[in-house]
């Protein structure tokens, strides 16, 4: 399905720097979870220096024609990076991970990081391209933006237990959130790569399938229960890279086109509706079956 259907031909060389990209994402996540230093070069000093440095000098100045050179790029890298400074914040301050309110502060960035995606489909759907590079990338107007945009809020409305993260005893003081099903976590990832898939096409075999595979192989092999924490460690990473090298993902020898089929963008987007329609269903059915306040209370976690 991959090769052909969505993405034009696939050699092994792509393949293999996917794999090198995704082990890459994983390793670096891996560092800066369990070592506090290296978190505070990654999410706090290179945000700082880089800028100045690279990327508005550079790589990501507005108004170049490329696609970090957007105000939505650098939203994206700082609302990334805020999450991860705020989930720094809760895991190393024992005052902010005992208190309540500030563990509301995870599920909300995390909402408002899926709403920013929604619009952005929404908008595109506005655009009423056919093929024209827009922001640096070849964009396609469609159904697929609206029902994926709805897929999105209904992501939102499925999360659960936004007062139930907590944070882990041990050294790396992980914040773990119980209540994160791996059925959502499926759905958010099949709504996210039809996302990348419909806005960004041409850097969705990166940004978009390699970067999920990135922080969900963690979530259920490595380190259970930290999703959010892996997704918005490899999503800054990623952000900041390709901020740093935007050619990577477009360069003939890497970069790998989206086929810009009418019918996959369709396909995609129908499948991630269809995922969050049902994960919601059945969202609803545990919290009117146990009585359950999905603000305050564990829906899944007995």
């Amino acid at each position: 399905m991959f090769n052909g259907f969505l993405f034009h031909h696939l050699s092994w060389y792509t393949i293999l720097m996917w794999c090198l990209v995704t082990l890459g994402l994983i390793l670096v996540n891996e560092l800066t979870r369990r070592k506090k230093w290296i978190a505070v070069l990654f999410f706090i000093i290179l945000p700082i220096v880089l800028p100045f440095v690279l990327w508005l000098p550079y790589t990501a100045t507005p108004g170049t024609g490329a696609s970090t050179g957007t105000w939505f790029h650098w939203v994206k890298v700082y609302s990334a990076l805020a999450g991860c400074i705020g989930f720094m914040l809760i895991r190393y301050n024992e005052r902010l991970a005992k208190n309540k309110w500030a563990l509301m502060f995870p599920p909300l960035i995390l909402s408002l990081n899926i709403l920013e995606a929604c619009i952005r489909d929404f908008q595109v759907y506005g655009l009423h391209a056919t093929g024209q590079v827009i922001d640096g990338v070849v964009m396609i107007s469609g159904p697929w933006n609206i029902m994926n945009g709805i897929a999105g809020l209904l992501n939102i409305v499925a999360i659960s237990g936004w007062m139930g993260i907590r944070i882990s005893k041990g050294r790396s003081r992980d914040m773990l959130w119980p209540d994160m099903m791996w059925f959502w976590i499926i759905a958010y990832d099949l709504w996210n790569f039809a996302y990348v898939y419909n806005c960004v096409s041409d850097h969705s075999f990166y940004a978009g399938a390699a970067l999920l595979v990135a922080c969900t192989i963690p979530a259920f092999f490595i380190r259970r229960g930290a999703w959010l924490q892996h997704r918005a460690h490899t999503l800054a990473l990623w952000m900041m890279f390709t901020m740093s090298v935007p050619m990577f993902v477009d360069s003939p020898t890497f970069g790998v086109p989206a086929s810009h089929n009418p019918k996959a963008l369709f396909v995609v987007s129908f499948i991630a509706l269809l995922a969050n329609i049902l994960v919601v269903c059945y969202h609803f059915y545990r919290i009117a079956r146990n009585k359950k306040n999905p603000l305050t209370e564990e829906v899944y976690v007995k």
